[in-house]
C-alpha cells in the first residue's frame, strides 16, 4: 500500500515537471515584438573643421537642423582636405560613413567634386549630395546621369550683392578689397556679384561715380589658409588695409578679414570687414563688422534627405535663393544676410532699402556688362540666365585682380 503511495506520487511530480517544461517550451516559442526600426543615418563630409565659424560649421549646423527636424542621426567627418589628410580620399571616408549606417552621404566641398561623382557611380544604392556642383544640372556644361545624385547650392550672388553694397555704403576711400579663396566659376560669380552690388550702392546711394570705385580681388589658393601651400590670409587682409582698402569682403571659409579689421581698429584706424558663409560669424569682432551673407543649410538639406527616406527622391540640381519675405527665416531662407554692429544707421537703412529692391525684381546681372578683357557679356537690356552666371568665365571689368588660375 505504501508503495503504490509512492508510486501515485512520483507520477504526480513527473507531471508537474511536464507540465512546467510545457509552459516553457510555450514561452520560449511565442511571437517576439517586432525590433524598433533603425534610426536613419546620413553622412557629412566637410572640407574644413566643423567649427570654424565659416564654411564647415554652417554645414554642421545645417545637419544638426535635419536631425531636428526629422528625427534622424548625423555622422561626419571633418577637414576633408588633401593637407589634413594626405592620402585619404573623400570617397574613402565617405565608405567609413556608410559603415557607421549612413544611407545619404553628403560631399560639401566644391573641392570634392570628381570624388562625389565617383562615389555615386560606384555606390548606387547609397544617395549622394554635392554641395556646389553641376553634374545633376541637365541644362549645365557638366551633365552626368547618375539617379543618385543631387546638387545643393544657395544663390548667394545675393548675398554677395548685399554685402557690396554695405561695403560701398561704408567705405570712406572707395577702395574695396576681396579676400578670394581659389579660382573657379563659383568664386568668379560670387566676387562679381559683390562688385555688381558695391558698383550700384555707391552710384544710386551715394551718387558717386562708379569709375571712381576701386575693387581689387586677391585669391589665396584655397578656400582656407594651408601653410606653404597657400597665401596667408592675414597677411593678405593687412596689405589691404594698408593701402587704403578700408573695407574688406572675405570669400574665403575663415574669419581673418575681420580678425585684422578688429587689430587695425583697435590701433585707431577705421576699417571694417564682410566675412562669409556663417550666420555667427560677426561674433568674432562685431564693432567692425559690416555683416554677413551666410548659407542656411538646413531647408536644403532637408528637403533632400526627407526624399530619401521617403522614396521620392530623384536626381535633381537645386540653387536655392533667398525667401523675400524674410531672408532670416531658418526654415525656409537658404540663403541669409545679417547686418553687424559696424554698420551705420544710415548704412543700414539703405541695405534695408537694397534688399527691398531686390525682393521686387531688381536686375543688377544685366547688360550692358563686359568681362575683363574687354569682351561684350550682356548686351543692353538683357538679363543673364543662370548659366551665363553660374559659368562667368572672367572677372568683370572695372574689377581688379586675376580671373584664371595660373
Amino acid at each position: 500500500m505504501l508503495k503504490r503511495r509512492w508510486l501515485v506520487l512520483l507520477f504526480l511530480i513527473l507531471g508537474v515537471f511536464a507540465l512546467a517544461a510545457c509552459g516553457g517550451n510555450q514561452a520560449t516559442s511565442a511571437p517576439t515584438q517586432p525590433a524598433e526600426e533603425a534610426q536613419f543615418t546620413f553622412g557629412l563630409l566637410l572640407v574644413g573643421p566643423y567649427n570654424d565659424r565659416g564654411w564647415s560649421q554652417a554645414h554642421y549646423e545645417g545637419g544638426k537642423y535635419v536631425e531636428e527636424k526629422l528625427g534622424v542621426k548625423m555622422v561626419y567627418i571633418d577637414k576633408v582636405n588633401p593637407a589634413d589628410r594626405p592620402g585619404t580620399t573623400a570617397s574613402q571616408l565617405a565608405k567609413d560613413l556608410v559603415a557607421q549606417g549612413a544611407k545619404v552621404i553628403i560631399f560639401n566641398s566644391d573641392d570634392m567634386k570628381d570624388e562625389a561623382l565617383a562615389f555615386a557611380q560606384e555606390n548606387p544604392d547609397i544617395y549622394v549630395i554635392h554641395i556646389s556642383g553641376d553634374h545633376a544640372w541637365k541644362e549645365g556644361k557638366n551633365y552626368v546621369d547618375v539617379p543618385n545624385l543631387s546638387n545643393l547650392m544657395g544663390k548667394m550672388i545675393y548675398g554677395k550683392m548685399i554685402a557690396g553694397c554695405a561695403a560701398a555704403l561704408t567705405t570712406n576711400t572707395g577702395k574695396l578689397g576681396y579676400l578670394g579663396p581659389l579660382i573657379n566659376d563659383e568664386t568668379r560669380r560670387l566676387a562679381a556679384s559683390a562688385y555688381l552690388g558695391a558698383k550700384y550702392c555707391w552710384e544710386k546711394y551715394r551718387g558717386q561715380n562708379p569709375d571712381d570705385l576701386k575693387f581689387k580681388v586677391t585669391w589665396i589658393g584655397f578656400w582656407f589658409h594651408i601653410p606653404g601651400m597657400t597665401l596667408d590670409p592675414t597677411q593678405v587682409a593687412d596689405e589691404f588695409y594698408q593701402n587704403g582698402y578700408d573695407v574688406v569682403i572675405s570669400g574665403i571659409d575663415t574669419t581673418e578679414a575681420l580678425v585684422e579689421a578688429k587689430k587695425f581698429a583697435d590701433q585707431g584706424k577705421e576699417v571694417w570687414a564682410v566675412p562669409y558663409d556663417y550666420v555667427g560669424a560677426c561674433d568674432e569682432a562685431p564693432e567692425v563688422c559690416l555683416g554677413v551673407p551666410y548659407f542656411n543649410w538646413g531647408p536644403g538639406y532637408k528637403m533632400l534627405i526627407e526624399s530619401a527616406m521617403n522614396g521620392t527622391w530623384k536626381s535633381q540640381f537645386l540653387w536655392l535663393g533667398p525667401d523675400w519675405n524674410d531672408i532670416n527665416n531658418p526654415d525656409t531662407s537658404s540663403v541669409g544676410f545679417v547686418k553687424g554692429p559696424g554698420l551705420s544707421d544710415e548704412a543700414s537703412k539703405q541695405v534695408d532699402q537694397f534688399i527691398g529692391e531686390l525682393a521686387n525684381g531688381l536686375q543688377l546681372w544685366k547688360g550692358p556688362l563686359y568681362l575683363q578683357d574687354g569682351t561684350l557679356y550682356l548686351k543692353e537690356g538683357e538679363v543673364a540666365t543662370d548659366q551665363q552666371i553660374w559659368y562667368l568665365p572672367m572677372l568683370l571689368q572695372g574689377m581688379e585682380g586675376q580671373s584664371v588660375a595660373e
